[in-house]
């Protein structure tokens, strides 16, 4: 345990500090800014050792390959993070946007940006990956660098004091919205740390520590009262949550009864700006094709992947495997992610909650398979019948290992794209992440009905033969719901962080990897150097692989590319 900063004096000293210095922090010169940012990247590789040990004992995975989860999804996805802020930094200092990789118009006129992997070591590391962001109506070709970087371009005219309400699930979270205010939108920030991962604080306050020191950003811990506290003061002017929608409207509305009154008359009880994201109930959509035994193989550990990175705690983990009646290979395909499943490492259930979320969407089902013995059971549901609209597996996020499958019509793979897109859009809870599963033969025969489909998908991150994990960890892409989204139907929150390049109106960014893993690709045409990705729950070498990507990002160099290949290749 760390200690609290709760007192009402220590809370109203860190705003009070934060406001002295607000707008000092807006007038600094983007050289500056580049200093900072740089003091922060090595003091991340300085802390990343001792930052993921505190993370791997706190989840229960000392000895396990599973470590690499702390390592990529934490100082690895911060310093690639801030690595990806310099770059743009250093564009606006040479007087223009960081250009996208590559900009391409659809047919209806929406604006595409190919913005990953863009450096060498990119292209390297995640060879055969494309990751784009496209933006919302209203941008074109012609006018998309004036909407990027505001910031930058037009300075606001005074600064702000912003409240992060961190998250308690991925230690990335918390630092990387920190880093999103601070450079992106020029507010100094108090970060209140949330008590499931409050040991993570005294890192990110080292790692910052020279913004801490020049007083623009307070890092404050303790329970629900200290967020409370920080909420209704009046020097904070914004308000940054991730979490649940829970939590969002009792912020908004107040808890209890008048809460839902308030919200019910739509009557916020403030008027501060509050950016959010807030999970969702994400589908991994599985087209039909003629899948090889390794196929079925290697797409179930994907999925079982997109379930159960850290312990299933992820906002974007899947939680409906959408599959065609018809398909031949659909019960093969559930039958060997069962079998994934049931091989995973015995983590604890250590999120708040877990155990009761686990019984109210098993109890519903008679028909759920409880798949191992641990405090709170990994559950695979594996028929829900998609006419319930409002079955619990549709509608409630379950934040934690319950996989539930249902079935949609089809005669071709168009056909069934389109009440699969349909379904998740209007069925399923939440606009954050979807996930496509297609083989190559499938895709070549949709040709331009894929990205139709893609077009068609109302969320924030889409990943095509991988997981939208991988919209997190790319930090070029746009990170958040789909736009649209009210203080009175919240559901996967307002706004974005993350995206890299600065785009003002981004509206979704997809993720493109190949289907097949190198080096099986190299028999089936497909050319990338990729294989099994770190991130994969069965991967034997991911405890390797983060670390090594760890110290590579913040210093790259040629010589440390070898022992990750050969990590990877062993993985």
């Amino acid at each position: 345990m760390v200690a609290e900063i709760n007192a009402p004096a220590s809370i109203e000293q860190a705003v009070t500090d934060l406001q002295q210095h607000k707008d000092q922090w807006l007038n600094l010169t983007i050289s500056q800014r580049i200093r900072y940012l740089e003091g922060i990247v090595t003091r991340t590789g300085q802390a990343a050792e001792r930052w993921a040990s505190a993370a791997i004992k706190a989840k229960g995975l000392a000895g396990s390959s599973l470590a690499g989860e702390e390592w990529i999804s934490g100082p690895w996805a911060f310093v690639y993070g801030v690595q990806r802020m310099i770059a743009t930094l250093k564009a606006f200092e040479k007087g223009r946007p960081r250009r996208p990789l590559g900009v391409r118009a659809r047919p209806d006129g929406q604006v595409i940006a190919r913005v990953w992997p863009g450096t060498i070591w990119d292209k390297l590391l995640f060879s055969g990956f494309r990751g784009e962001v496209w933006m919302e109506p209203g941008v074109t070709l012609q006018n998309l660098e004036q909407h990027m970087g505001m910031m930058y371009r037009q300075k606001p005219t005074e600064g702000k004091v912003a409240l992060v309400l961190g998250a308690g699930n991925i230690n990335a979270i918390a630092p990387l919205d920190v880093l999103y205010k601070l450079f992106a939108e020029g507010q100094v920030v108090v970060l209140k740390m949330n008590p499931v991962n409050e040991y993570v604080g005294p890192f990110i306050e080292e790692i910052f520590s020279e913004l801490v020191q020049d007083g623009y950003l307070r890092v404050v811990y303790g329970g629900p009262e200290v967020g409370q506290a920080l909420v209704d003061h009046d020097g904070v002017d914004e308000i940054h949550i991730t979490g649940s929608a829970r939590t969002h409207d009792a912020i908004v509305y107040g808890a209890g009864p008048e809460g839902e009154a308030r919200k019910a008359r739509r009557e916020p009880r403030m008027n501060k700006r509050i950016t959010s994201e807030l999970g969702a109930v994400c589908p991994v959509i599985v087209l039909p094709g003629e899948w090889s035994k390794a196929d079925i193989q290697y797409q179930a550990q994907l999925i079982a992947t997109m379930k159960m990175h850290n312990g299933g705690f992820n906002c974007v983990a899947a939680q409906v495997m959408i599959v065609p009646e018809k398909w031949a290979q659909a019960d093969e395909l559930i039958a060997e992610v069962r079998a994934v499943l049931k091989q995973t490492y015995p983590r604890p259930a250590y999120y708040p909650g877990s155990a009761q979320r686990q019984q109210h969407a098993a109890s519903a089902h008679p028909q759920a398979e409880i798949l191992d013995k641990r405090d709170v059971p990994t559950t695979l549901i594996p028929s829900v019948d998609a006419s319930n609209t409002g079955d619990v597996c549709f509608r409630d996020e379950a934040f934690g290992g319950v996989l539930s499958v249902t079935r949609l019509p089809g005669d071709t793979p168009e056909q069934f794209l389109t009440n699969a897109v349909n379904f998740a859009n209007d069925t399923l809870w939440g606009t954050l992440g979807a996930n496509l599963i297609v083989h190559p033969r499938t895709r070549k025969a949709l040709g331009s009905k894929l990205e139709d489909a893609i077009a068609s998908l109302r969320y924030g991150a889409i990943a095509v033969n991988t997981w939208t994990g991988a919209n997190f960890l790319g930090a070029e892409c746009s990170w958040g719901a789909y736009p649209g989204h009210t203080l009175e139907d919240i559901q996967s929150g307002i706004g974005v962080v993350h995206n890299a390049l600065l785009f003002e109106k981004p509206q979704k960014s997809v993720i493109h990897a190949p289907f097949y893993p190198y080096p099986r690709n190299l028999l089936h045409g497909e050319i990338h150097m990729s294989p099994k990705p770190a991130w994969f729950i069965t991967n034997r070498k991911q405890h390797v692989i983060g670390r090594l990507f760890t110290y590579f990002t913040a210093r790259p160099s040629v010589g440390k590319l070898p022992a990750i290949f050969a990590a990877a290749l062993r993985g």
